[in-house]
């Protein structure tokens, strides 16, 4: 890093082991400075993490003028990204501008188009003109393949294949060993399981496990205590 340049002014949404993980890549691998921590109100069970204080989210634009702090939601796949993607939201409402983490780690392609809120981890191979929307996780490992689309609030684990020609649907989350063969849809709300194989495109708001995966009857709404 160029310790010449000034670094932003970053506070973490979370307090849970992804805001850890979030807070030690932005710390050590960014341009980034971490000043604080932001929890709902109900949920502050301590005041300070790794020496920062930890505010309540509801006043955060108070205590931080968003026109001079950043803000990273670091939330994993709760409710199937549900809760990740509300805070994001509040977040853009208060006046925050949203940053993302690429790792220097990561292989990604001039070309690749990537969102705001999104976590790209170490030895992610994103491949030429693949599009990754807002609110993204990409764990580590993982490979996604020329012109594939990942849509928004997306949690995909490690060491999945996403071939290419591609689609994710939004809120979709994809585990460890997981493989997506050519031009695959997967469905709005999918769960894939881990190591699952998918061959063909997949129904919104369903689970899939197996080689070939099929899908299972329960419902991935249900599964992640979705409420609407």
């Amino acid at each position: 890093m160029n310790s010449s340049k000034e670094k932003e002014k970053l506070i973490i949404v979370g307090a849970g082991e992804t805001a850890e993980i979030a807070y030690e890549y932005f710390t050590h691998d960014s341009e980034y400075e971490v000043i604080a921590f932001s929890v709902e109100s109900d949920y502050i069970n301590a005041n300070e993490l790794f020496g920062l204080p930890i505010v309540a989210f509801e006043t955060l634009e108070e205590k931080y003028d968003p026109q001079h702090h950043k803000v990273f939601v670091a939330v994993s796949y709760t409710k199937l990204n549900r809760v990740r993607t509300s805070l994001y939201q509040k977040a853009k409402q208060k006046g925050f501008s949203m940053a993302t983490y690429i790792s220097s780690k990561a292989f990604v392609w001039h070309n690749v188009e990537i969102g705001e809120n999104c976590f790209i981890f170490e030895n992610n191979v994103i491949q030429y003109k693949a599009k990754i929307g807002n609110n993204v996780i990409l764990w580590s490992g993982n490979h996604i393949g020329h012109r594939a689309v990942i849509h928004d609030n997306c949690f995909i684990s490690s060491h999945v294949v996403v071939s290419g020609y591609c689609e994710i649907e939004e809120n979709s989350f994809l585990g460890v060993n997981s493989c997506l063969a050519d031009h695959v849809k997967i469905g709005l709300d999918n769960v894939i399981g881990a190591g699952a194989v998918i061959t063909k495109n997949t129904e919104a708001a369903k689970v899939y496990i197996g080689n070939p995966a099929q899908a299972s009857k329960a419902s991935s709404l249900k599964l992640f205590k979705v409420s609407f």
